[in-house]
């Protein structure tokens, strides 16, 4: 029931992390920023976590830090797991502008899954898998007013 309220609580954060296009902010490109991935699935205990990664000339909003396209970093790593052979993942990214802020995120999370003891846990290495930054739309740019 544990593993349940993991998962619940993965595709709540997930679905909050849905609305990544604030009103207002400007958006900037930052020359990098730290992130790992995360994925789970319903029809198993196994659960991924990327290497922590550099990904240069992220942009950002400005305002609140929330990272543009987050959604598209997300399927970037949920396609990675489809041309595997392992449809059917829910992923995410976890980022921060600074090493250390990303390493204690990576941390909390991943020994969160480690001391429940229901899940197994796998590494994806950088020469794998590794996110390409992505510069945002028009609509994104006109929306944020640069």
């Amino acid at each position: 029931m544990k593993s349940c309220k993991n998962i619940i609580a993965v595709m709540a954060f997930i679905i909050m992390s849905g609305w990544t296009m604030p009103a207002s902010g400007k958006l900037k490109c930052v020359p990098k920023i730290y992130a790992f991935g995360f994925s789970a699935s319903f029809n198993d205990s196994i659960v991924y976590f990327t290497d922590i990664q550099e990904i240069d000339s992220a942009w950002i909003n400005d305002k609140n830090k929330f990272l543009v396209s987050r959604d598209n970093y997300s399927y970037q790593l949920k396609n990675y797991f489809i041309n595997i052979g392992l449809p059917h993942r829910t992923c995410i990214i976890s980022y921060a502008l600074n090493k250390k802020d990303i390493e204690k995120k990576y941390e909390k999370m991943k020994s969160k899954y480690v001391k429940s003891g229901n899940f197994t846990i796998k590494d994806v290495n950088e020469q794998d898998f590794h996110f390409t930054a992505i510069k945002p739309d028009e609509y994104q740019m006109e929306a944020a007013g640069k």
